[in-house]
């Protein structure tokens, strides 16, 4: 089964908060390896950077969060794809039909089409609203 993730996944997953235990109950069963995009891969630097300025995290904390991050990706655990112009086409896609009904956000419309564009059958959010659009278009919510 292909699993994609979000960047709300990842940072749970790797900085420990509300949803890390969820986050590590989830990759107990999945057989890697997890899916993501570059994009996700720039949000969780600027996650972890955002709260690095809101005197949330040290700098040495940001440093360790990447260099485990990056062992994963070596490892084959997490697979990174960048995002292809089929995926933004595919988004603009979604946004005509979807935005309307259920007021997604554009990069919630770019992961769930990077899900959609990966042929993920299970997508891994704490995002509600992003999960919301994944689930309408028949994605699988771990």
């Amino acid at each position: 089964m292909i699993v994609y993730a979000d960047t709300s996944f990842l940072f749970s997953l790797y900085v420990p908060d509300a949803n890390s235990s969820a986050a590590a109950g989830m990759m107990r069963r999945i057989k890697p390896p997890l899916l993501t995009t570059d994009f996700a891969e720039f949000e969780l630097t600027n996650a972890l950077n955002w709260r690095i300025f809101r005197k949330e995290l040290r700098a040495s904390q940001e440093q360790a969060v990447l260099l485990a991050f990056s062992r994963d990706v070596h490892a084959g655990v997490v697979r990174i794809v960048p995002i292809s112009a089929a995926t933004f086409a595919h988004a603009r896609r979604i946004a005509r039909t979807q935005t309307r009904l259920l007021g997604t956000r554009s990069l919630d419309v770019l992961h769930v089409a990077s899900a959609l564009a990966l042929r993920a059958h299970s997508f891994c959010t704490f995002d509600k609203n992003q999960a919301r659009l994944a689930a309408a278009l028949g994605l699988r919510i771990s």
